[in-house]
């Protein structure tokens, strides 16, 4: 566990740094919100419409920021190699990895995501849904990525695969989420928001055993 927690609070420190890919992700998420009331105009009742699925589709984007070298800086200047011969395992590793990324770039988008539906008109009854789907949904684009992310590890140019190997894999992610906001939005129960809990548990769960067969087969190479 102590070599956990401290991977765990290098990547968050290395992540959370002046220019680190926090800072890039949370700028991103701000300026593809900005834009939008520029691209489809001013109208109030079509920008709440839109609000919670532009949302959603600018924090998947500005997740994947830096999902694509969550492992490749690691990987090649050696300290992925010290980590597996490290006490903790492949499965740790991911699992560490993933979190500082939820952390300082899911998180930070989740607490952001209210002042910019500001902007998109976002109706104060649906802040609430926008807020929790994020926080239930993000931790499920962490982990898919972090397993992308290790699948593409050693491929050259991977990092022009990676947004075509997970992009498909989140869309049921900003389906549910966006679905989530506009039920809570028309006053209706969907159920998305349960659909995008049970998604993001799975993936949750299952991307660390994923993740680190990936790494297996990327470093005995």
């Amino acid at each position: 566990m102590r070599a956990l927690g401290a991977l765990l609070v290098r990547d968050v420190r290395l992540a959370a740094r002046a220019g680190g890919s926090a800072v890039l992700a949370l700028a991103f998420f701000a300026a593809v919100v900005t834009l939008v009331p520029f691209g489809i105009g001013s109208d109030a009742k079509l920008l709440a419409r839109v609000a919670g699925g532009v949302l959603w589709v600018a924090a998947v984007l500005a997740n994947l920021l830096a999902l694509d070298r969550l492992f490749q800086a690691d990987y090649e200047d050696g300290s992925l190699d010290l980590l597996a011969l490290s006490p903790l395992s492949f499965e740790g590793i991911t699992v560490a990895k993933m979190t500082a990324h939820w952390l300082t770039t899911g998180l930070p988008l989740t607490i952001l995501s209210p002042v910019l539906a500001l902007l998109l008109n976002l109706p104060a009854t649906a802040y609430t849904a926008l807020i929790v789907s994020l926080l239930i949904g993000t931790p499920a684009v962490s982990a898919i990525g972090s397993v992308a992310a290790a699948l593409t590890l050693s491929i050259r140019r991977g990092g022009l695969l990676f947004p075509l190997l997970v992009l498909p894999l989140l869309t049921p992610v900003v389906i549910f989420g966006a679905g989530a906001v506009l039920a809570r939005l028309d006053g209706v129960e969907n159920g998305a928001i349960w659909l995008l809990a049970a998604f993001s548990v799975a993936a949750v769960l299952l991307a660390p055993f994923v993740g680190a067969a990936a790494l297996r087969l990327n470093l005995s190479e």
